[in-house]
């Protein structure tokens, strides 16, 4: 089945329709699953598609988890390589998602060994396990989420190993969203960085979400507890308010939040010297995106003034709020603020009371990653064609982005650096000598243009040396040891190269004498083993009309010259043969004959003589007639 079928499938599982959302893109896959299922919350999953490699498990106790696609894994022996990765066909060029990963172990392998391992998405490193994991994780999964920004046709999901732990994954999810949601002051193109979940909560007592509860998110977005991240402290007392009446501005372009989110907040008792306090883990390598939702529920707050606080982050004043003065009551209003230059593990929130109590009803934590720069599209289409043409085997881990991320190690026998301008990765080196690779180079290698060192050597290669190969900035080229075949392009000398190692295959013709002048200029050069190769010094001369690429056009005039006047030879002696002979075997009657035959049926048709009187008239006529005696 196609890609661009199988998707259409995929969309026909997975799309919930609504009028008022027009993304309704959402592809749920069940690692390790063999079979399409629904969970409880009416959520369609499809069998585990789109990977590169790996092998599939199970949990070793199934009975802990309520949903079924939290139950298989699919894992990536250090056999499969690397790097392994989900290719999932993107719904459209330029489009925004959520993605959403349940990472388990449960001892599935039966070693009692968390992985260590990364995830990367297009391109860009977003998660980090390292072993040990804390035993709850260990034993429940734990789900994780972004947003990013795809270009191109395929969103690759990529894992890659530490050391030789094999990755695990429980599922994985991707939904389409707003193109314009999340945008925030930070730069240029604010919406291609990635936003890593680093907390999510809502002032319910429990989670809910896609995946806990029935209540619909277009994002995909899923709402942890406010007390996971709330600081105690002395003398306060919580307050949770609920509203009365539908809250307005909900479900709305660009981040379209649930109704739900704004019908209940968080708020305090007691002094009006004490703060709503809040504590959230983080990178402090990193820079993060913070969104606090409020809506003014209370009944009793109706006018400017009466519920006025500030928001402390790291014990920075970032705003004074006044919820109503904002939005008036019962109406949803979200506030972002960038933070920077962290020197703590912990971020630290306060709101703390001007005028009444402070109040929240939810906050957003996201780390903003600004997205790796990527290898340049025209050279991974170059080695995706390699890829299939010299049939890598899966244990090298060819797979996503043959460079990125640029924290990872590049493709097995890839190097790569940064282009000139540091916009882009390039390939500089492929080494795969004494890979026991088959099948052939494709001509495609000619849009590696930064490759300044090829060696396929000591393999089993076959078919013609691709001349696009003179396209390249190559200073060592070494094919030796193959079954090529063909002869040696003509421009395939550059000034730059100076190895050339093409001995032992199978190539023919006249060796171009540029090529042999690498040897001349200091370089090194071996053609040995070419039987077919001819020319220069340490090679047969080629014969008379020999050219550089076999017989030259000299040689086949010539040699065509020689067929015609052979032909026509042939053909003229062929004609005076049949001649002779016609004359050598000619039976046809004396002319004389002819003629008294011809006498003899003219007098027989006219005047109804007898033969012997014809014979008779003849015979008188020439005088030939007796003379008779009297007697």
């Amino acid at each position: 089945m196609s890609n661009l079928s199988l998707l259409l499938l995929v969309l026909s599982l997975t799309v919930s329709c609504s009028a008022d959302y027009p993304f309704n893109y959402s592809l749920h896959i069940d690692s390790g699953g063999l079979i399409n299922s629904t969970d409880s919350f009416n959520n369609t999953w499809v069998s585990d598609r789109y990977y590169s490699a790996g092998v599939i498990g199970v949990v070793s106790e199934p009975l802990r988890f309520t949903q079924s696609h939290e139950k298989s894994v699919r894992y990536f022996p250090i056999s499969n390589g690397k790097k392994n990765c989900y290719s999932v066909p993107a719904v459209a060029d330029g489009a925004r998602y959520l993605l959403r990963t349940f990472i388990v172990y449960d001892n599935y392998d039966g070693r009692s060994h968390s992985p260590s391992f990364d995830i990367s998405v297009e391109g860009t490193l977003v998660f980090s396990w390292r072993s040990p994991w804390a035993e709850s994780v260990s034993r429940s999964g734990a789900y994780s989420d972004l947003f990013f920004y795809q270009e191109g046709p395929i969103v690759d999901t990529c894992f890659y190993s530490i050391g030789t732990d094999s990755p695990v994954i429980g599922s994985l999810e991707l939904t389409q969203i707003d193109p314009q949601a999340y945008a925030f002051e930070f730069g240029n193109n604010s919406t291609k960085y990635v936003l890593v979940n680093y907390g999510r909560f809502s002032s319910w007592a429990e989670k809910w979400g896609p995946g806990f509860t029935n209540d619909t998110d277009f994002f995909g977005r899923s709402w942890q507890p406010e007390a996971l991240f709330r600081n105690p402290s002395r003398g306060v007392t919580i307050k949770s308010i609920s509203a009365v009446k539908p809250i307005v501005n909900t479900e709305t372009s660009p981040n379209y939040y649930s109704q739900k989110l704004y019908q209940r907040a968080t708020s305090i008792l007691g002094n009006e010297d004490v703060a709503l306090e809040y504590e959230l883990p983080v990178d402090a390598k990193l820079d993060y995106l913070l969104v606090f939702h409020f809506a003014e529920i209370d009944p009793n707050v109706t006018r400017a003034g009466q519920r006025v606080f500030e928001i402390f982050v790291n014990g920075e004043n970032a705003t004074r709020m006044d919820i109503y003065a904002e939005v008036g009551g019962f109406s949803a209003y979200n506030w972002s603020y960038v933070v920077k230059n962290l020197s703590s593990t912990i971020m630290n929130i306060r709101l703390e009371s001007v005028s009444g109590f402070p109040m929240i009803c939810g906050l957003e934590n996201y780390a903003i990653v600004p997205p790796d720069i990527r290898t340049v599209p025209d050279q991974v289409t170059a080695m995706q064609a390699l890829k299939a043409s010299l049939h890598i085997p899966d244990r090298m881990g060819w797979n996503g982005d043959p460079c990125a991320p640029a924290s990872w190690d590049a493709w097995e026998g890839i190097t790569c650096f940064p282009s000139k301008d540091g916009s882009s990765l390039v390939i500089s080196h492929i080494d795969l000598g004494s890979q026991g690779l088959k099948g052939f180079i494709s001509d495609q290698i000619g849009l590696l243009t930064n490759l300044v060192s090829l060696n396929l050597s000591s393999n089993s290669l076959e078919g013609e040396i691709p001349h696009q190969l003179a396209q390249m900035a190559l200073v060592k080229l070494d094919l030796s040891n193959n079954k090529l075949t063909g002869y040696i392009p003509d421009n395939l000398v550059s000034s730059s190269l100076q190895l050339v190692f093409l001995n032992n295959n199978l190539l023919t013709g006249a060796v171009p004498e540029e090529l042999y002048s690498v040897g001349v200029r200091g370089g090194a050069i071996n053609l040995s083993g070419n039987k077919g190769l001819c020319g220069v010094p340490s090679l047969p001369s080629c014969p008379l009309l020999w050219g550089k690429h076999g017989l030259s056009t000299s040689g086949k005039v010539a040699i065509a010259l020689s067929c015609l006047i052979t032909v026509s030879l042939f053909a003229t002696a062929l004609y005076c043969f049949i001649k002779r002979r016609k004359n050598d075997y000619d039976f046809g009657l004396p002319h004389e004959i002819l003629t008294l035959a011809a006498k003899r049926n003219k007098y027989h048709r006219h005047h109804g003589k007898s033969l012997m009187d014809l014979e008779l008239e003849s015979r008188h006529a020439k005088g030939l007639m007796p003379s008779t005696n009297a007697s």
